[in-house]
């Protein structure tokens, strides 16, 4: 969207993390490593100015830079997430929000991690059509399926607080969302959302996360392969793009101290649509962020 880079975020309200990480575990959509160099160039098509709700800079009020990509070597989970968690915590030890880009959804992990050394009492908002909370392989440890798990159980967010948001499909496994629940998660099917509302379920959301420092995480896979083919593990019957804007259009007002846009993967993408709705994503985002930093009156 035309930030700066820079690597200190001293004085900025938000920085963008490239984390281009997957596992390298899934049978046969490999690439989600890519997606943050396709989320920054489909990013130009991003503009900074939204008459609706922000008739004005908002990006460069907010003071947004880019912090560029952690480096390091894909699908090596215990030399890669301790690099992710070290950029992470640096943004967010200097005041600024940091915005992963993923990289597959395991790359969460490392964010909270950081996010959590800064913000206690972190209550996660995860918006997929998993959960992300499966039981840990005992031989993988870490994957694209337990990174809430992980959270959970080393205490870096506070579970009862906390929304998987988003949920339907099949799965590999019995009992994902009864292992979910017993994290002490609480679980939003998409069935749910389009019987109550969206707006009903956000009011629902508000009674956990309001007052809390929030992490918000996106799988770009909640939304429907029709808008968004290029992901890692796509279901039909997701969010369109017009509901899942309007669902984070109708977050304004939480206290949004770390997050992620992950799982674009560019090897199957169509014309880039999934990279660019994954930049509007992340522009939607960046406005929550700058509406609570510069308060009600934005």
């Amino acid at each position: 969207m035309g930030v700066p880079f820079h690597t200190d975020a001293s004085g900025s309200g938000a920085a963008i993390l490239g984390c281009p990480f997957d596992c390298g575990t899934h049978k046969f959509r490999i690439g989600a490593r890519q997606g943050p160099q396709a989320i920054r160039a489909q990013s130009g098509l991003v503009r900074r100015y939204q008459s609706e709700i922000a008739d004005c800079d908002a990006l460069a009020e907010l003071g947004v830079i880019d912090a560029g990509d952690v480096q390091m070597v894909p699908s090596r989970a215990e030399e890669a997430f301790p690099l992710i968690e070290e950029a992470a915590y640096r943004i967010a030890a200097a005041g600024a929000v940091p915005v992963g880009f993923g990289g597959d959804g395991s790359g969460s992990l490392p964010l909270v991690r950081a996010a959590a050394k800064v913000h206690p009492g972190l209550a996660v908002l995860h918006i997929d059509s998993h959960t992300d909370a499966y039981p840990v392989d005992p031989v993988h440890r870490y994957d694209a399926a337990s990174q809430f798990t992980h959270a959970a159980l080393e205490q870096r967010v506070l579970a009862s607080a906390s929304w998987h948001v988003g949920l339907r499909g099949s799965t590999m496994r019995p009992g994902v969302y009864d292992h979910t629940r017993s994290l002490g998660y609480n679980i939003m099917s998409m069935s749910e959302l389009q019987s109550r509302g969206l707006q009903d379920c956000v009011n629902a959301l508000r009674e956990t996360l309001a007052g809390r420092p929030v992490y918000l995480s996106v799988d770009m896979d909640v939304f429907d392969p029709s808008c968004a083919p290029g992901v890692c593990t796509p279901v039909w019957g997701g969010l369109s793009s017009r509901e899942g804007i309007d669902f984070l259009r109708m977050l304004e007002g939480l206290n949004i101290v770390g997050a992620d846009v992950n799982t674009v993967s560019p090897p199957h993408d169509v014309n880039g649509m999934t990279a660019f709705l994954a930049a509007a994503v992340t522009y939607e985002i960046l406005l929550l962020i700058w509406r609570g930093r510069m308060g009600a009156d934005a």
